[in-house]
């Protein structure tokens, strides 16, 4: 889960997600519209009799609000709430399994705030069944050659891996450039990445309060998109004085064609 407002109980039981399945919480920022959220649901897991480690990594400047949240409200739950510090300041690795890995992505606002980069961990390519049996391969080579290892038959002939394999589907990957000043540098960061979810507080006929506040505005995330060639750009976070997002989707879509707005319950498959 990145971010958790007010309302994400309620967004989970609308969604039909068991919030006990979560493992992981990415907060951006300590701003009230991406943390309230969190005391009402870490209790509720306690209620629910949650007993798996809840871990939740954010900005150092989130430890004195987590501090107060797990001494008033995890005391003597069934679970362990763990706080992992993200240095808002530097791209780095700050989670990694077999299936992904979380690289944090420096941003610029008002307080120390940090996007979230996720690529899944690429798959070995698959075997050809018809190959491996045409050639009499031993079952105790198959990871060998998903490896990339070649077969040499009996009679020395060399069997090229690409031959005896399919290649795996490409990698997917997303990114969450939550509360940030327009960062043109922002798309080296993100070359190439399936989805790029990015703010688009503002149009840019507001480009000067845009700057005040340290927020982008529709036309310069698609701008970071286009520069990026990422897959798709996905924008939200818009001023609660725009009535109608209509005018954000076209400005973008001048630049980045693919993009899309984010609306409450959408769903977008990678």
């Amino acid at each position: 889960m990145i971010d958790c407002g007010e309302g994400a109980q309620s967004g989970f039981a609308r969604q039909g997600f068991n919030m006990n399945r979560l493992g992981h919480i990415f907060i951006s920022h300590n701003h009230g519209d991406h943390v309230f959220g969190l005391p009402g649901l870490i209790s509720t897991m306690g209620l629910l009799g949650r007993t798996a480690d809840l871990h939740i990594h954010g900005p150092q400047q989130m430890e004195e609000f987590m501090t107060m949240l797990l001494r008033t409200y995890c005391e003597g739950m069934t679970y362990n709430v763990l706080f992992h510090s993200v240095d808002t300041t530097r791209h780095q690795i700050v989670y990694q399994d077999r299936s992904v890995t979380v690289w944090s992505i420096p941003l610029s606002h008002r307080i120390p705030c940090s996007g979230y980069l996720f690529r899944e961990v690429p798959s070995l390519p698959h075997i050809r069944r018809e190959m491996i049996d045409a050639y009499g391969i031993p079952v105790s080579q198959i990871n060998n050659i998903k490896a990339g290892a070649s077969w040499v038959t009996e009679d020395g002939t060399l069997i090229p891996n690409e031959r005896l394999t399919i290649p795996a589907e490409p990698p997917r990957s997303y990114a969450y450039c939550s509360d940030t000043a327009y960062q043109p540098a922002l798309s080296d960061l993100l070359k190439g990445i399936t989805l790029l979810y990015h703010e688009a507080t503002y149009p840019q006929e507001l480009l000067a309060r845009a700057q005040e506040t340290c927020h982008s505005t529709a036309l310069q995330a698609a701008m970071i998109a286009r520069n990026a060639k990422v897959g798709r750009l996905c924008i939200g976070h818009y001023s609660g004085r725009i009535k109608d997002e209509t005018a954000h989707l076209k400005e973008a879509t001048e630049i980045f064609p693919n993009t899309v707005l984010a609306d409450e319950g959408l769903i977008l498959e990678l």
